[in-house]
C-alpha cells in the first residue's frame, strides 16, 4: 500500500452535483481497496485560464492509501468523467 495525493477541479454545478461528483471518486477509492486519510474542499476558486469554456473551478484534495491498480483505475475514471475539467495524482514520497 501506498500513500497518494489528487487534486481535481470540477467544473461548477450546483452543490448537490458536486457532492454526487466527489462522493462518486471517494467511493470508487474505497471500492478498489484503499483508505481515504483526508478530504480537503478548497471550494469555488477562479481559474488562471479558461479549461474546457469554464473559468470557475470547484477544487478537491484526496491523500488516500492504496494499491497502485486503485490509482490506475482512478485515473483512467476521472479521464472520462466530463464534470473534471483537470486532476493531478501524486504518489508521496516513502521516509
Amino acid at each position: 500500500m501506498r500513500k497518494y495525493e489528487v487534486v481535481f477541479i470540477i467544473r461548477p454545478m450546483e452543490e448537490e452535483a458536486t457532492n454526487a461528483v466527489i462522493e462518486k471518486f471517494s467511493n470508487l477509492i474505497v471500492a478498489n481497496g484503499g483508505t481515504i486519510d483526508k478530504k480537503d474542499r478548497w471550494g469555488k476558486k477562479r481559474l488562471a485560464y479558461e479549461i474546457k469554456d469554464c473559468t470557475d473551478g470547484f477544487y478537491c484534495l484526496f491523500e488516500y492509501t492504496a494499491e497502485p491498480a486503485c490509482s490506475a483505475e482512478l485515473d483512467r475514471v476521472m479521464k472520462i468523467t466530463d464534470e473534471v475539467l483537470k486532476h493531478m495524482i501524486v504518489r508521496e514520497d516513502e521516509k
